[in-house]
Formats: structure tokens, C-alpha cells, sequence
């Protein structure tokens, strides 16, 4: 599918002959679970450098709480855990793709844990859990509740101190810069020293996931969408943009931020009920609280509608207080500092965008379509996850496309010799105006609000007509303006990023996993493929 082309190829201004310039092997923009396993393969006699929008610490996969779906079970099997990736994708996945994803988990795992990182243990051997859309447990997780912190702590410890390996901290990532139809690096942007290029033989992208396009989310501030957006403008095809995964379950309290109650909580057995008390989702599928993220996503929002109440309940309280203390200790420090007393009180939930499924089109080694860019984790659509994640398999996922775009970035850029030619590069932009400060804090509410209201869990073609052309007018006049601050940038990107997704909701005239159209509430067997979005 085509779409019209950004009004501007690079979001700032620039002369190359007025930019410092910095030169790499090998540029890692994103430092979550993909970055920094990435960062680990490159051959040492490489230079590096890896650049992290905030601090290297924080990333979506820092705040995964579940932990990492892998067979490590005798009595569970590779063919279960493929089977029920492929039946939560709903016809969706390539079925090779999930197939060596998930036969290589168990290996991926022995490596955090050679790298440092420590699960949960019981009778010596690594626990595991159980989560929706899994027939077995399967589920290592640290911390009880906090394993991507745990798994992202031994991986950055292990990345910290390379020698051939720079971090840029507080640098923004303005536009990967192309030549000839090739990636070559990118613009980057940070407080000290304004904006500089960073050329690279080969760039990987690992900049995660979309979540603040929504007013309800689970996801840090820092999930604007940006390496979408940048990818996009630079050429690479993008695909399954109408793919956003709602979680279930995120802590209802009203004017606080959003915070995710893991879905292993209801693996270990909590129930969910309404404000009556009634425990509802046996009337939606009879998997009950395990079932797909989606099916359970849309059961909470019927059922609040049939309450006409703002959220629904966890409850944990028949569960033994001590499995609370152990397995949950994040979510009832959570809990207690809004004075909710675990296992004594209902958790207030609702829905809330989680996980961005589409993303750049890669290849099982992490390719993409544009000569030079390399991309993993949860920017990415890989075909692992197809129409619906499975629970737990998104850190999977990262480890491996992280580990394979490492590997084959590593190997390409030692075949291409050192020949650093500075490119006459140079933006599209008009002479600068002044023009009127805009509220860009209200422009990026009212983006999240009409994204959450028509282009989320449910949608149908009139709401979806309204985004389109609302997103289209805020952004004709924003996309057009120049910004020196991350904000405008961000609000850029999300712009940007909603109008393709909004677009391929258009599309995909049925329902599908996480794509539900009301107004084509059954699936259709003709359209069980991708819709892809290039700009030619």
C-alpha cells in the first residue's frame, strides 16, 4: 500500500559542512533488550557506537514484568510452544519463523543467564509460570515481578565497559541519513552538542515501541514511535501498522499514571470480575482469564460497558498471601502506595496499549528492505507474532532478531573497508519564519485521545474516517513547522506513525487478533496476510 510522502525527508535543518561529524562501524540506535544483545555480537575489532534516547537503563523491556516464554520443561515441547504462537497470531505468523524463534529460546536463555542475569529458582532448577495463550508453564521470570529489569541489568552490565564501544546517553535520534537509496547513520541530537552525523558502514535499529500514540498505556514517555517514523521517511517498508496489542490489565487509578498488573498474576489464578463482583469471563471464551490478550482485552471493555464502570477487578484475595509476597513484590509496592492492601483488595484494571506488533519488515537475520539498515525488537514486524503477541514471547523475540542483526551487521561491516567520504548532504527546508508557539503537551493529548477513542480496541470505518482526518490537519501544520526540541520531534513522529496506522486499519476490512472491526466483526479467510506501507 502506498501512502503520501512525509512533507519533510529529515524533521531539521542542516548543512553537512556546518554539522561535526562522528564515524562508526556500526550504530546502534535503541539500547532496550534488541540494542544491547545486538552490542554483544559485534567483533571487537569494530567501533561502536550505541545510542540510547535517555538513560541506557530505560526501555519498554526494562519495565516487562512476565518474564521469557521458553521450553524448559520435560514434560512441554517446541511444538507446543510454536503451536500456541500460531493459534494466538490468528493465521497470521510464518510458521518457520516462529519455529526457530522458539527452538532457539531455551538457548537464548542459558546465555542472560552465563551473562549474569538470575531467574527465580525452585528445587534448584529455573520456576516457571504459567500465562493466556500458553498450554504449559513456561515462563522464566527474575525478581518475581521484575525480570526485564534483572535481564536488562546483566546485559548492560556486560555491555559497559567494551573497549571499541561508545554510549551516547540523552541523544535523540533525528533521521537516519540515506544515500543512493542506502542507509549510512544517522542525525543525532543531544543537549551539550546540538545535533551531529554519525556515519556507519551498517546501522541497526532497536528503537521499540509506540505505546504514547494512546492516552491509556502501559509504556514509558520515551515510546513515541520514533524509529517507525524514521525508518519510513528514509524508505524502508513498514507493515501490520494496524497491529497494536492492548494488555489486559493496567492499574486503574484515576489521575495516576498507568501501571501494568503482569498477566502472570492471573497465571497463578487471580480472577477477574466487575463492579457487581461477578467474575464475566466465562460468558467470552472458555479459556476464562487465560485466554488471548485480545479476547480478554475486549471482554474487560464490553463488560464495563454493561456496567457502565470506569474499570474491572483483579482478584487476588483467595490466592495464599505468601505467593503474593514472592512472585509479585513490584505490583504490591505498586498497589500499597495507592493504598490498596494485597490480598485484602480488588485491583482496579483496564485495558491499555502495550505492544506495537507492526513495525519495519525484517527478514529472519534482521534485514530490512533498505541496504544498510538492520532492525530487531518491538520496532520491527518479524511474522513471530502475527496478528496477536503471545504472552512473553516479546523479549524472546528481541534476544533473537537482537543476537541475529549483530551478527550480520558485525560481518558486513568488516567486509566493507574504511572510506569514510563525507556526503554533501542537506535538508529540504525553506528559508526559517517565525510562526506561533504551539502547545505541543495539548497537541500530544488530544493525538493520544482521538487514537485511543477510534483506533483502539475497537474501531470501525466512520471513527476511523474522523482520525484520519483530524491526525491529517494537526499534522499539516505541525509536520510543516521546524522544532529544536525532542518534543516537537516526538509529536512529529506520532503524527506521522498515526496517520499509517490509521491507514492500514482502513485496510483490513475484518477482525483479526488485535485488529477489531466492529463494523466487520468476523474474520476473513482472503485477507490473512500483510498489509505493507512503503513510500514507493
Amino acid at each position: 500500500m502506498l501512502i503520501h510522502k512525509p512533507r519533510r525527508r529529515y524533521l531539521a535543518r542542516f548543512d553537512a559542512k556546518r554539522v561535526p561529524h562522528m564515524f562508526a562501524d556500526v550504530l546502534i540506535i535503541g539500547t532496550g533488550i534488541a540494542g544491547v544483545r545486538a552490542a554483544l555480537e559485534i567483533d571487537p575489532r569494530l567501533r561502536v557506537i550505541v545510542v540510547s534516547k535517555d538513560r541506557i537503563g530505560l526501555s519498554n523491556s526494562a519495565w516487562a514484568q512476565g518474564g521469557i516464554a521458553g521450553v524448559l520443561d520435560p514434560e512441554d515441547a517446541i511444538s507446543n510452544h510454536a503451536e500456541d504462537t500460531m493459534v494466538a497470531g490468528a493465521g497470521m505468523c510464518d510458521r518457520a519463523v516462529v519455529e526457530a524463534i522458539v527452538e532457539a529460546a531455551p538457548e537464548l536463555i542459558r546465555e542472560l543467564i552465563e551473562y549474569g542475569a538470575r531467574f527465580d529458582q525452585e528445587n534448584g532448577r529455573i520456576a516457571l509460570t504459567k500465562e493466556g495463550g500458553h498450554s504449559h508453564r513456561r515462563i522464566a521470570h527474575a525478581l518475581g515481578d521484575a525480570t526485564g529489569k534483572e535481564v536488562m541489568r546483566a546485559l548492560i552490565d556486560s555491555v559497559r565497559g567494551l573497549p571499541t564501544l561508545d554510549i551516547w546517553e540523552q541523544t535523540f535520534t533525528i533521521d537516519l541519513l540515506t544515500q543512493e537509496s542506502e542507509c549510512r547513520g544517522a542525525i543525532v541530537w543531544n543537549p551539550d552538542h546540538g545535533k551531529t552525523f554519525v556515519w556507519a558502514k551498517q546501522t541497526i535499529l532497536c528503537t521499540g515501541g509506540a505505546g504514547r500514540l494512546y492516552r491509556e498505556t502501559t509504556n514509558p514517555d520515551i515510546a513515541t514511535a520514533d524509529g517507525h517514523a524514521i525508518a519510513f521517511r528514509a524508505g524502508a517498508e513498514l507493515r501490520d501498522m494496524e497491529m497494536m496489542q492492548f494488555h489486559p490489565t493496567v492499574l486503574y487509578i484515576a489521575g495516576s499514571s498507568r501501571h501494568l498488573i503482569s498477566e502472570a498474576v492471573r497465571g497463578e489464578g487471580a480472577y477477574l470480575v466487575d463492579a457487581t463482583g461477578y467474575r464475566f469471563m466465562g460468558d467470552y471464551d472458555e479459556r476464562l482469564e487465560l485466554a488471548p490478550r485480545d479476547i480478554v482485552s475486549r471482554a474487560i471493555t464490553s463488560q464495563m460497558d454493561k456496567t457502565r464502570h470506569p474499570c474491572v477487578y483483579l482478584d487476588v484475595r483467595h490466592l495464599p498471601a505468601g505467593l503474593i509476597d514472592e512472585r509479585f513484590p513490584h505490583i504490591k509496592q505498586v498497589c500499597q502506595d495507592f493504598g490498596l492492601d494485597l490480598p485484602q483488595d480488588l485491583i482496579p484494571v483496564r485495558p491499555g496499549a502495550h505492544y506495537m506488533i507492526g513495525g519495519v519488515t525484517i527478514d529472519s537475520e534482521g534485514r530490512t528492505s533498505l541496504p544498510g539498515l538492520w532492525a530487531a525488537g518491538e520496532v520491527t514486524s518479524s511474522s513471530l507474532h502475527g496478528a496477536n503477541r503471545l504472552a512473553s514471547n516479546s523479549l524472546l523475540e528481541g534476544l533473537f532478531h537482537g543476537r541475529a542483526a549483530g551478527r550480520g551487521a558485525s560481518h558486513t561491516a568488516l567486509e566493507i573497508p574504511d572510506n569514510f567520504a563525507v556526503l554533501p548532504l542537506s535538508s529540504d527546508w525553506p528559508p526559517p519564519q517565525k510562526e506561533e508557539e504551539l502547545n505541543l503537551t495539548d497537541l500530544q493529548n488530544s493525538l493520544s485521545a482521538i487514537m485511543w477513542r477510534n483506533v483502539g480496541i475497537r474501531r470501525e470505518a466512520a471513527g476511523l474516517t474522523d482520525a484520519a482526518k483530524q491526525v491529517e490537519f494537526w499534522d499539516r501544520y505541525v509536520s510543516t513547522r521546524e522544532f529544536h526540541t525532542v518534543e516537537g520531534w516526538e509529536l512529529q513522529n506520532m503524527l506521522l506513525v498515526a496517520q499509517l496506522m490509521i491507514a492500514s486499519a482502513q485496510k483490513r476490512t475484518e477482525s483479526r487478533g488485535v485488529h477489531y472491526r466492529s463494523d466487520f466483526p468476523e474474520t476473513d479467510d482472503d485477507q490473512a496476510s500483510h498489509i505493507t506501507i512503503s513510500l514507493s
